[in-house]
């Protein structure tokens, strides 16, 4: 059976770090060889041109290890779970390509919904968002939504209930679009290979200090200069890509709304809330994440880990 090792874990916690020294440290291969490549699972590195402001792995760390699945659409392309999943996949995508090179993938990165959507086999819809029909729908009253997802696909109206308008809308854009209602979507399927999960997680004082360390490397890296550039590209503010955290701030700074202190300021109680609701997607009490405390000797414990569950450095040590 074909594995996937996965590094998991709020922002700032390390995962691009320790992914690169684990493929640099647990290198089986000739020298010059790196039998480890790295799958990013973080739905803001996809974009070109977006460096500074998404924490992207360094050039170095790019050239340490083989990465997938980074600067892959410009700002102003659509990009939803459904490509990153066909991009990502284990039929045709970076795992298949990897496994089929003799070599194993390390997924990293801290996007929940693709992290588990690739793990727990999720079957995605690739329905993009439809303007027409949405904007028909919006002028229907919430209690005729409902009947209609209810006629269709009683299960999901259940789950959704007569209140949620946005959902609702979305379940019947998927049914028109599919011909399927979204219930039988949001089913899984096994995803074809085994994976081992290792999450990093730090005490939260020194997860907010090292999230508030990195707000101010960026803000000196050229976080602004950056976005001035994007903006000069003609990528608008009000792109999906461009309100992330981060570019939204600076966005507001060279409008003239903020101050450089007070955007500084923003990104970071936003960085904040976003540790916070990936820690809703990863948690703590989750038995099938194998967690390891960050900061120093997360490296050392990681690979104690896969020694002891995969035989990897036994591996590495006859391929050698």
């Amino acid at each position: 059976m074909r594995r996937l090792i996965a590094i998991v874990g709020a922002t700032a916690t390390g995962k691009t770090s320790l992914a690169v020294e684990l493929a640099r440290r647990l290198d089986g291969a000739d020298a010059g060889e790196r039998p480890f490549e790295i799958i990013g699972a973080d739905s803001r590195q996809v974009y070109r041109h977006m460096d500074i402001g998404t924490a992207k792995p360094t050039a170095g760390e790019q050239a340490a290890a083989p990465h997938h699945l980074i600067d892959v659409v410009d700002p102003d392309e659509p990009f939803s779970l459904g490509r990153w999943l066909d991009l990502a996949s284990a039929s045709g995508g970076a795992l298949e390509d990897v496994w089929a090179r003799g070599r194993q993938p390390l997924l990293a990165g801290g996007t929940g919904q693709y992290v588990w959507a690739l793990l727990e086999g999720w079957r995605v819809p690739r329905v993009p968002p439809n303007p027409e029909f949405r904007l028909r729908m919006e002028s229907r009253d919430a209690a005729e939504l409902f009947e209609s997802v209810r006629r269709v696909d009683p299960a999901a109206a259940a789950r959704i209930g007569p209140a949620n308008r946005r959902r609702l809308i979305r379940a019947l854009e998927v049914y028109e679009a599919t011909g399927r209602p979204i219930s039988y979507w949001q089913a899984k399927e096994p995803p074809g290979f085994e994976a081992t999960v290792i999450g990093l997680r730090l005490p939260r004082e020194e997860l907010y200090r090292r999230i508030d360390e990195r707000v101010d490397g960026m803000m000196q890296g050229g976080l602004i200069e950056e976005t001035r550039r994007l903006l000069a590209m003609g990528y608008a503010r009000d792109l999906p890509s461009m309100s992330g955290i981060g570019y939204k701030e600076a966005c507001a700074h060279l409008a003239g709304e903020l101050t450089l202190a007070e955007a500084a300021a923003r990104i970071k109680t936003e960085t904040h809330r976003l540790a916070r609701h990936q820690n809703s997607w990863f948690k703590a009490s989750d038995p099938r994440i194998r967690w390891v405390n960050g900061g120093e000797g997360a490296l050392a414990r990681a690979e104690r880990l896969l020694e002891s569950e995969l035989g990897l450095r036994e591996a590495a040590a006859r391929g050698r």
